[in-house]
């Protein structure tokens, strides 16, 4: 499946075959070449039974015909190295900042997205899709089910360009591709290990029969962790079971279960970062913070219909059932997840005003059939034993957002592409005990415009653009948890914690994006600048200035999100006997405050404004290679008063390895911040420190060697 929606306008229908490894966000082929626009290449064309770098190709030549910038990561080829989680797989990706704090908690950020975000969080700012059906509900995004070893390739859209998927955050898109029978036939062992006690082990088996292709696969992970106190482990399965029913009708399952389990080191000062970065935060040391995941279940559907020639309409329907059991504070929660997601897509092929014209229809809902909580004291207090309950409380959401686009050819090189989505949201959040009657119920209407180009400059070289509207609802979880209504004392054991929940609204962005991607002499490249009013933005504010200042994630004064993203890929010498590579991203961000009364023009807090990445490799006829790597990152404002920087870091690291020729066999070591940096991998913003160095930093991983061994036998 795929997320992009490339044009159908100018040849014979897709097959209903392959119309299945698309999505709603996907919407069909893979077709249109950048450089033969007046040409295009059915879906039939595409081999998704052969090498599954094919279906990675087709996926950047369809991600040429949107009017602005997304990344195509192949992980087949991500296996030459270690991949521990999605901070791995994100990598040398310009516009993609992935920072693990240790565990698969990653925080990931697109354009700032998600920035008031901790790490481990469920997270927001981004659509996150798995064959393009939804994992993100109402509740933000869970980490436990993206293994990355299960997945063929992620295609992202940054920003607003998500708009065909029904994803309108202001981060954009993310759709992990499950690997499948035809990608991925045979049967493959991997082993991962190295320091810190790290190791990953994986068994997958695909094939196909007939009109049938299907993929199982298990995985387990565990690990002692950099820091102190911060051990943890993971285990799953998945399957991908495509059919082909007849020609015009495909359907395709996919199931996927993980546990995961993970010791909580918290946050240090910038000063232990410098001295002591393997030390765990003392408060979450004496609480035994921890995060176990019991048990995540996500199945899924797609059934894609070719109605005739040139109209076909898929449907996909998802259970994602996500408990969690916080032990991270004095109290214990447990949550009790389940959704219930679904698409419709409708996607027509006809003329308009005498042009080949390109006509979709999509509905996007996540639905929480469940989101209880059950709050309980970990530890004996005031008077009342460990497991005495505080609070039970519920905070359920339904978003739907019901998009249509066109995609129009004015000329074989011009592309008008324009849409409206219209967002429905509703929220549901009460104490249920001690029962107060304080509900907060909800429902509020948005909408989110799109105009964009694309213009085929010459066959090596593309500009496009788009003005776009992107709209974010608040999660129903933040209502109730940075509320500043309290139980009064005489409400026994919920004395002191939040009886009811606040309103908050939803956070919307108009954003201009201008950009410009091809081919030249100096390799692949992509520029991309984009411009971003944000209103209501959710970030952490003072909602009480009283001498009791109350501060939670409520909705700030007008910011500012602008920055450059920037790729080239280089070949520097090809010779017999060998080839040097080159692979660069660099992320310029500048997100600020618009004149708040408070901070001025500030900077947000959260993300560095500079960070660069890059990969010198070499490689041999024989399946030999060598690579040297980099990261940089400047310094990172910890509060929003600016009153305090974590450090800038430059780290280097270095990898070799065989990847036999046959394809039957591969090896590799690396090495890992080889001169043993200290730095901060994250930070979770604070208000304002007035220069003090509160623990707000997760430490980035210290000197480390890792090796690997992956075996086919097809």
């Amino acid at each position: 499946m795929t997320a992009f929606a490339p044009r159908l306008s100018r040849s014979k229908p897709a097959g209903p075959s392959l119309l299945a490894l698309s999505i709603l966000a996907s919407l069909a082929s893979f077709n249109a070449s950048a450089d033969a626009p007046d040409q295009a290449v059915t879906l039939k064309a595409v081999k998704v039974a052969a090498d599954p770098t094919d279906d990675a190709d087709a996926a950047r030549k369809a991600l040429k015909q949107v009017p602005g910038a997304g990344n195509v990561i192949d992980l087949t080829t991500a296996g030459q190295g270690r991949v521990a989680g999605v901070a791995d797989a994100l990598a040398y990706q310009p516009g993609i900042s992935a920072q693990s704090p240790g565990n698969e908690g990653v925080k990931v950020s697109i354009r700032g997205s998600g920035i008031n975000r901790a790490p481990g969080a469920h997270a927001s700012g981004i659509s996150v899709s798995l064959d393009g059906l939804p994992l993100t509900g109402p509740g933000g995004t869970p980490y436990e089910l993206l293994e990355p070893l299960w997945a063929s390739r992620v295609e992202v859209l940054r920003g607003a360009n998500g708009f065909d998927l029904g994803a309108l955050a202001l981060g954009g898109s993310i759709n992990y591709v499950t690997r499948s029978g035809r990608d991925s036939p045979g049967l493959e062992l991997r082993y991962e290990g190295g320091s810190y006690g790290y190791q990953k082990r994986s068994i997958g088996y695909g094939g196909v029969q007939g009109d049938v292709d299907y993929y199982l696969a298990y995985t387990d992970t565990q690990y002692d962790g950099y820091q102190q106190h911060a051990s943890g482990d993971g285990k799953g399965v998945v399957a991908n079971v495509g059919w082909r029913i007849r020609p015009d009708l495909e359907t395709r399952f996919i199931f996927r279960y993980r546990e995961t389990n993970h010791d909580t080191p918290g946050r240090l000062t910038r000063d232990q970062i410098r001295n002591d970065p393997r030390a765990a935060n003392p408060t979450y040391l004496a609480l035994d913070a921890k995060r176990p995941q019991p048990g995540s279940t996500w199945i899924g559907n797609t059934t894609t219909l070719q109605l005739d020639e040139d109209s076909s309409l898929q449907a996909g329907l998802v259970y994602h059932k996500y408990p969690m059991d916080l032990n991270e504070s004095l109290y214990r929660q447990q949550l009790d997840y389940a959704d219930l997601n679904g698409t419709l897509d409708y996607r027509h092929r006809h003329a308009l005003f005498g042009h080949d014209s390109v006509t979709t229809v999509g509905l996007r809902v996540t639905h929480d059939l469940s989101a209880d909580v059950h709050e309980t004291l970990r530890f004996a207090s005031n008077g009342y034993p460990a497991g005495t309950t505080t609070r039970d409380f519920i905070h359920r959401g339904t978003n739907a957002v019901l998009h249509a686009g066109n995609d129009l050819s004015l000329t074989p090189d011009l592309h008008l592409v324009t849409g409206l989505a219209l967002i429905n949201t509703r929220s549901e959040v009460r104490v249920t005990k001690p029962y107060t009657g304080e509900n907060q119920s909800e429902q509020h209407w948005d909408y989110a415009p799109r105009l964009g180009l694309t213009w085929q400059l010459s066959p090596q070289t593309q500009l496009f653009g788009n003005l776009s509207r992107s709209v974010e609802p608040p999660h129903p979880w933040s209502m109730i948890w940075g509320s500043n209504k309290y139980f009064a004392t005489g409400n026994g054991a919920a004395s002191g914690r939040q009886r009811a929940a606040v309103h908050l609204d939803n956070q919307t962005a108009s954003t201009l994006e201008l950009g410009a991607r091809g081919d030249a002499a100096i390799g692949h490249w992509e520029l991309t600048g984009y411009y971003a009013n944000v209103r209501h933005e959710l970030l952490s504010v003072e909602v009480a200035s009283t001498s009791g200042s109350y501060i939670a994630e409520s909705n700030a004064s007008p910011t500012v999100h602008s920055g450059i993203e920037a790729g080239l890929d280089s070949t520097l010498w090809h010779a017999d006997t060998g080839t040097l590579s080159l692979r660069q991203a660099y992320t310029f961000s500048d997100f600020h405050y618009r004149h708040d009364a408070q901070f001025g023009d500030n900077m947000l807090p959260g993300l560095p404004r500079h960070y660069y990445q890059a990969e010198l490799r070499y490689d041999h006829p024989t399946g030999f290679y060598a690579a040297l790597n980099t990261e940089y990152a400047s310094k990172m404002a910890v509060d929003y008063a600016n009153s305090f920087w974590a450090d800038s870091h430059l780290i280097f690291g270095t990898r070799v390895g065989f990847d036999a020729p046959s394809g039957r066999w591969q090896t590799w070591v690396e090495a890992r911040n080889l001169t043993d940096k200290h730095y901060a991998a994250t930070v979770t913003p604070g208000y304002n420190d007035n220069g003090a160095d509160a623990a707000r930093s997760t430490p980035g991983e210290g000197f480390g060697v890792y090796a690997g061994l992956s075996l086919h036998f097809r």
